[in-house]
């Protein structure tokens, strides 16, 4: 039997820690509660979640720093949960490595969703079997894998959140056709990002952080409109 997949619960309202635990522990998963950010980065060591559901405003350290913390060396998936509706605390819990932001009150049904979707994008597929189709392109010193989830850069992997690596496949896959913010929040993100295209920007900085221009290639932008995947 497979091991049951790990969420790790942060919220100082137990309460809502409580209910999301029961609806995640119908679904099979295992969880664990804390209440404030010394304890999750605590716990974190020690429980070694597949997922994390992260609440903005905790006592002592609070969501972001949490945050900030633990993508110093993991990539393991976040979800910010946060009352706060401005955009500028989406994009900062983006900016952070957040893959998604839930704001409260919520669906519980559809944040198990999420949950769902994220770990589909994170959990790498298994080894493809010799003769199978690899969903992979690839460019001088580059190689993006999507059956796998991995990054190739001048040899070495690059590790980065499933956001980062569909929307970078996505551009690479159709080389120097220029796409707008908006068609790339609704390929990456869906329907309910329409809007925030910030989001977009976001993503970029960060893959622009890890993968720099090369001779042969690079991430445009296209100033007032989007961005394209420029192959020389």
């Amino acid at each position: 039997m497979a091991a049951k997949q790990k969420i790790l619960i942060v919220d100082d309202d137990n309460n809502i820690a409580e209910l999301i635990s029961l609806y995640l522990t119908k679904e099979c998963f295992e969880t664990r509660i804390v209440n404030d950010g010394e304890s999750a980065l605590t716990c974190f060591d020690s429980f070694k979640p597949n997922l994390i559901l992260l609440d903005l405003m905790l006592p002592g350290i609070d969501g972001y720093q949490v945050c900030r913390e633990i993508r110093a060396h993991s990539q393991t998936p976040i979800i910010m949960l946060s009352a706060k509706g401005e955009i500028f605390d989406k994009v900062l819990g983006l900016e952070l490595g957040a893959d998604d932001y839930m704001e409260k009150p919520f669906d519980t049904k559809e944040l198990v969703a999420r949950v769902k979707a994220v770990l589909r994008r994170y959990t790498p597929a298994p080894n493809t079997a010799a003769g199978e189709d690899v969903d992979k392109v690839e460019f001088p010193d580059l190689v993006i894998n999507r059956t796998n989830y991995s990054v190739i850069y001048n040899g070495h992997r690059v590790d980065m959140p499933p956001k980062e690596l569909e929307l970078l496949y996505f551009l690479a896959a159709s080389p120097n056709h220029v796409f707008t913010r908006e068609q790339l929040l609704d390929q990456i993100w869906g329907y309910e990002y329409i809007g925030d295209t910030r989001t977009v920007d976001v993503h970029i900085k960060r893959l622009r952080e890890k993968i720099k221009d090369n001779a042969h290639w690079r991430i445009a932008t296209i100033w007032s409109i989007g961005y394209k995947f420029e192959v020389h």
